[in-house]
């Protein structure tokens, strides 16, 4: 005889309810373990939530007491080309950024792949020399190196900017030079047993090793070309074709001061970049800053 048992509606209740107190429990296991992790997400990323929806705010209803857009404003970021020359400021941008940070690699890798493989006479003097011009502040040297670059009458310009780095960068030569130093030079041995020269050792088996710590310099100097305010306020003038976007946007702001929805779409604007380029790159970036010993 087979007896059948049938569960009573409290026990088929309490199954659901079970299931549902440890979902609760363990979800609140997870905020407790990442409380730290969460109040600092929220920290940052409460300005850039601020700044996207005032960006799509009215004018009137911009920095009130009304978080909520209560009509979504999308045509503010059209305004902003039209009361600025918005896109001259980007493509000046760019430029600036693009080149400075080629002219960085091409003229700062040479010199950082000799500093960690050489043996010559004054190698660590000429070390010493680079870490040193780290620690000079740029506003000290400014005075002699705008006059000299008025002499060249490129004054008015961008060039200032873009052409010294063909001359190399401290912090980028110091970075790839403590990345240089841990390859094996049992690599670059083999590569000359096989007939290779110096160049053609560095181009073919040194930089495919180094390219997560060039991907970090890279992106160094483009994010702090990109936000630089210092240069550009210095050489471009009162010319606003050779404006950047962090120049522009700080004249932007003391026209239309009291337009803070454009103010906040054309900072939108120009964080958008920067941002979009971290997240496709950040792997190598991280990577790249782990290797190089930055801490």
């Amino acid at each position: 005889m087979t007896v059948t048992l049938t569960p009573s509606p409290t026990a088929r209740k309490a199954g659901p309810r079970r299931r549902r107190d440890h979902r609760r429990r363990a979800t609140l296991q997870w905020i407790a373990t990442h409380a730290l992790a969460i109040a600092l997400a929220i920290m940052f990323l409460g300005p850039l939530v601020f700044i996207g929806l005032t960006a799509v705010m009215t004018d009137h209803q911009a920095l009130t007491s009304q978080l909520w857009p209560s009509r979504w404003e999308w045509s503010n970021f059209a305004d902003i080309f039209v009361k600025a020359p918005l896109l001259t400021w980007i493509v000046n941008t760019l430029m600036y950024s693009i080149l400075a940070t080629v002219f960085m690699l091409v003229s700062s890798i040479p010199v950082a792949y000799a500093l960690a493989r050489f043996r010559f006479p004054g190698r660590k003097l000429a070390f010493l020399l680079v870490i040193t011009t780290m620690m000079l502040p740029p506003q000290v040297v400014a005075v002699p190196i705008y006059l000299i670059w008025a002499r060249f009458h490129l004054t008015g310009t961008l060039w200032p900017l873009i052409l010294p780095m063909l001359l190399g960068d401290a912090f980028s030569i110091f970075l790839l030079r403590q990345f240089l130093v841990t390859i094996p030079r049992e690599y670059s041995d083999a590569a000359r047993v096989d007939g290779c020269g110096e160049f053609r050792t560095l181009m073919r088996v040194i930089l495919p090793m180094a390219r997560p710590a060039i991907a970090a310099v890279a992106l160094f100097q483009f994010f702090y070309c990109w936000n630089d305010y210092y240069g550009p306020l210095l050489y471009a003038g009162t010319d606003t074709s050779h404006w950047t976007l962090s120049l522009g946007l700080a004249s932007f702001r003391a026209v239309h001061r009291v337009q803070w929805n454009l103010t906040m779409a054309a900072t939108l604007l120009a964080m958008a970049p920067v941002i979009v380029v971290f997240f496709f790159a950040q792997k190598a970036f991280i990577e790249g800053v782990k290797l190089t010993g930055v801490k």
